[in-house]
C-alpha cells in the first residue's frame, strides 16, 4: 500500500483549538440532520400525503448518500486539500438544505436529501483528518473527545430543534435553519482552519463501485422488503448486496496499490471494537426516534415540540456529562467507560420498553430518557477517542474515513430496519393503517386503535435495545491502549 507523508502537527499550527471549534459547527449541523426529520415525520406524512416508509426514506436517502462516498471523500481530501473539500461540501450541503425546504412532494424531498447527503459526505472525513493532523499527540485525545461528544449531543438536539421549528414555523424550517448556520460555519472554517499539505493517491475506483453498489442493494432491499411482500427480486437484491460486500472485502485484501479500506487497520483490536460499537450507535441514533415520535403525536396527541421534549432529559444528561467523562477517557480502561455506557443505556431502554403504554406517566419516560442519556455520554466520545489511539500516524486518515463510514453504515441499516419493523408491526396490529392515516400528525381518536398503534411502536423499540446489547458485548473486548500518555496502561 502506498503510504502518505507524515501528518502535519502543531509545529505548524500554533493554536489548533479555534480550527476545531470552526469544524465542530459544520460537523454538528450535518449530524443534526440525521435525526431532525424524525419529529417532523407525522407532519410530513400529513402535508405531503406520504406513507411511513416514504418519510423514513427521507432520512435513509440522506444517510445512504452520506455513507457510500465517505471513504473516497477522505482520500480526495488528502489529494486536493481537506479544507477545500470541507468548504465545497459545506456549500453543497447548505444549498441542498434550501432545496429541501422548497419541495412540495415527498419524491422531490428525497432527491434533495440525496444531494444534501453528498455534501455531508465531503465534510465529515475532513473534520476527523484535520483534527488528527493539527493536534499533537498529547492533545489529540481531548480534541477527539470533543469531536465524539458532538455526535452524541447532535443525536438528541436534532429532534428537539426539529420539534420547535416544525411547531413554530413549519417542517420546511428544519432545513431552512441550516442556511444561516452554513454561512457562519463556512466563514469560520475559511478563516480559522489551516490549509494542510496534500498527498497524491491512487484511487480505488473499483472499491468505490463495489462498496456503493453493495450498500445500495442491501439498504434498498431491506427497507422495501415488507412493502413489496419480500418478492423474489427483493431477496435477490439483498443477496446480491451481500455478495458484492464479500467481493469488496476480498478486493481490499488483494489490492496491492492503495485499497479504499486498508484491512491492516483491523489488526488493532481497539479500532475493530470501536467500529462495531459506533455502528451500533449509528443504528440506534437513526432508529429509535421514529417509533417514539410517532407514538407521542399519534397516541398521546402531543405537538411536535412536546414530542421532542421527551428527549430533553437525554440531551441534558449527555451535554452535562460530556466533559467529565471526556476527562476519564485518558485515565480509565476504555472497557470500563464504554461498558458502563452501553450497560446503563440498555437498562434505561429496557425500562422505557417496559413502561411504554398509551397512558404511561410522563415522568417515567423522562426517567428512562435521562438514564439513556447518562449511558450515551460514556459512549460517543470515548469510542471516538479509542478508535484511532493505537494507529500509526500514516494510517490515521484512513482510520478516520473507515470509522465515519462505519457509523454511517450503521445509521443506514438502522433506518432501513426500523422502517421494516414499524411497517410490519403496524400491518400486524392495524391492517391498512397507513391508508387511513393513523401515522399522521393528528391524535388517533379511537382509544382502541391508539392502543394497537402504541403496541406496534413498542415492538419496534426492541431494535435499538438489541443494538445496545450488541455494543455492550463488543466493548468487553477492548484492550488497554498502547499510547504512552494513557495512565491506565502503566
Amino acid at each position: 500500500m502506498t503510504q502518505s507523508a507524515p501528518p502535519q502537527t502543531t509545529s505548524e499550527v500554533d493554536n489548533p483549538w479555534p480550527a476545531l471549534w470552526a469544524l465542530v459547527i459544520g460537523f454538528f449541523m450535518i449530524l443534526v440532520d440525521l435525526t431532525i426529520v424524525t419529529v417532523a415525520t407525522p407532519t410530513i406524512i400529513k402535508d405531503l400525503d406520504a406513507s411511513v416508509n416514504d418519510v423514513v426514506w427521507v432520512t435513509s436517502a440522506y444517510m445512504l448518500a452520506y455513507a457510500v462516498p465517505v471513504l473516497i471523500m477522505g482520500r480526495l481530501g488528502d489529494r486536493f486539500g481537506s479544507k477545500n473539500l470541507y468548504l465545497l461540501g459545506l456549500t453543497v450541503f447548505t444549498l441542498a438544505s434550501l432545496w429541501c425546504g422548497l419541495t412540495n412532494t415527498v419524491d422531490a424531498l428525497i432527491l434533495a436529501r440525496v444531494v444534501q447527503g453528498l455534501g455531508a459526505s465531503m465534510m465529515t472525513p475532513q473534520t476527523m483528518a484535520i483534527i488528527t493532523r493539527i493536534f499533537p499527540v498529547a492533545q489529540r485525545g481531548s480534541a477527539m473527545a470533543v469531536w465524539g461528544a458532538t455526535a452524541g449531543v447532535a443525536m438528541v438536539v436534532g429532534p428537539i430543534l426539529g420539534g420547535l421549528l416544525t411547531d413554530g414555523l413549519g417542517w420546511e424550517w428544519i432545513f431552512f435553519v441550516n442556511i444561516p448556520f452554513g454561512i457562519i460555519a463556512f466563514t469560520m472554517a475559511w478563516r480559522l482552519v489551516p490549509s494542510l499539505p496534500t498527498h497524491a493517491h491512487r484511487f480505488d475506483w473499483l472499491g468505490v463501485a463495489l462498496s456503493g453498489a453493495a450498500m445500495f442493494l442491501l439498504c434498498f432491499g431491506i427497507q422495501e422488503g415488507h412493502q413489496k411482500d419480500w418478492a423474489s427480486w427483493i431477496i435477490a437484491m439483498i443477496a446480491g448486496g451481500a455478495v458484492l460486500l464479500v467481493v469488496f472485502i476480498v478486493w481490499q485484501r488483494f489490492n496491492r496499490a492503495e485499497p479504499l479500506v486498508p484491512l491492516s487497520l483491523f489488526k488493532d483490536r481497539n479500532f475493530s471494537v470501536s467500529n462495531v460499537a459506533i455502528a451500533c450507535m449509528g443504528s440506534i441514533a437513526a432508529a429509535f426516534g421514529f417509533p417514539l415520535m410517532l407514538y407521542a403525536q399519534a397516541v398521546r396527541g402531543y405537538t411536535p415540540t412536546q414530542a421532542a421534549l421527551l428527549m430533553l432529559p437525554m440531551a441534558v444528561m449527555s451535554i452535562f456529562l460530556a466533559q467529565p467523562i471526556g476527562r476519564l477517557t485518558d485515565r480509565l480502561h476504555p472497557r470500563q467507560v464504554t461498558g458502563f455506557g452501553f450497560g446503563v443505556s440498555l437498562v434505561g431502554f429496557l425500562f422505557l420498553i417496559w413502561r411504554f403504554e398509551p397512558d404511561v406517566a410522563i415522568w417515567e419516560i423522562g426517567v428512562a430518557m435521562a438514564i439513556i442519556g447518562v449511558g450515551n455520554a460514556a459512549i460517543w466520545a470515548p469510542t471516538a477517542a479509542t478508535a484511532n489511539r493505537n494507529l500509526p500516524l500514516q494510517l490515521a486518515g484512513a482510520g478516520a474515513g473507515v470509522y465515519n463510514a462505519t457509523r454511517q453504515v450503521g445509521s443506514v441499516l438502522g433506518a432501513a430496519a426500523i422502517a421494516v419493523l414499524m411497517d410490519s408491526r403496524l400491518a400486524h396490529y392495524l391492517p391498512g393503517a397507513e391508508a387511513t392515516g393513523e401515522a399522521g400528525a393528528d391524535k388517533i381518536p379511537d382509544p382502541h386503535v391508539a392502543a394497537l398503534f402504541s403496541n406496534a411502536m413498542h415492538d419496534a423499540l426492541w431494535l435499538p435495545a438489541v443494538m445496545y446489547a450488541v455494543g455492550f458485548v463488543a466493548v468487553m473486548f477492548y484492550e488497554a491502549p498502547k499510547h504512552a500518555g494513557y495512565r491506565g496502561a502503566h
